[in-house]
């Protein structure tokens, strides 16, 4: 009769524990670089807006839908891809007298702390790389959107991120003096990432 309990009370401990759901596990998004792009504007002789882009953007975001804080984002950016529609322009940027591609290919972004703000709205402080010098950025995101299937069964997510940096805090000095004052470039730079996703499946 003691063993007959004893099985008992196992199994009903046994199909306790199984009806416990398992904390979720944190789920790795790669970003798709094809349908993602970092977009940057800045002031042109203090009247203009030129903008541009970088396409080379590639990473993961590892998310944890139980403990945000656990959360991660990693982005590196192809810098040689820069983009503002003229192309003399395009090799100044790449020049040292801006990012100095040749020296520094590269700019990345490491999360530091994620915080959620409100339902779709999120604080995320990381590390910004650009030629060699790191500084401490907070980007204000949107998302993620709904997941969504695309047409070869791939589970989809986007973001939307933005920033403004100061270039001179990276070394992105080269400047000059208008003849009626003010400069040719603005030293803040407006930073713009959609972000699209898809979900790493577990093998």
């Amino acid at each position: 009769m003691g063993q007959l309990r004893a099985k008992f009370f196992l199994a009903a401990t046994l199909a306790a524990a199984s009806a416990v759901p398992s904390p979720a596990a944190t789920t790795t998004w790669q970003i798709d670089p094809a349908h993602t792009a970092a977009g940057f504007s800045v002031k042109h002789m203090m009247i203009a807006t030129v903008r541009g882009q970088f396409k080379g953007v590639t990473g993961t975001v590892n998310w944890d839908d139980q403990d945000i804080d656990k959360s991660s984002v990693d982005v590196t950016i192809d810098a040689t891809t820069v983009d503002t529609g003229e192309p003399k322009r395009d090799a100044d940027l790449q020049s040292p007298n801006f990012l100095d591609v040749a020296s520094y290919p590269t700019i990345t972004f490491k999360s530091t702390k994620i915080e959620k703000i409100s339902s779709g709205k999120m604080k995320v402080t990381g590390n910004l790389t650009i030629r060699g010098v790191t500084k401490s950025v907070v980007l204000n995101v949107e998302g993620p959107s709904g997941a969504i299937k695309d047409p070869y069964g791939k589970t989809r997510v986007a973001l939307n991120a933005m920033t403004t940096v100061n270039r001179m805090d990276y070394g992105v000095k080269w400047n000059a003096k208008l003849d009626g004052g003010g400069l040719v470039v603005s030293d803040n730079v407006d930073i713009t990432i959609d972000l699209e996703m898809t979900k790493k499946e577990a093998k």
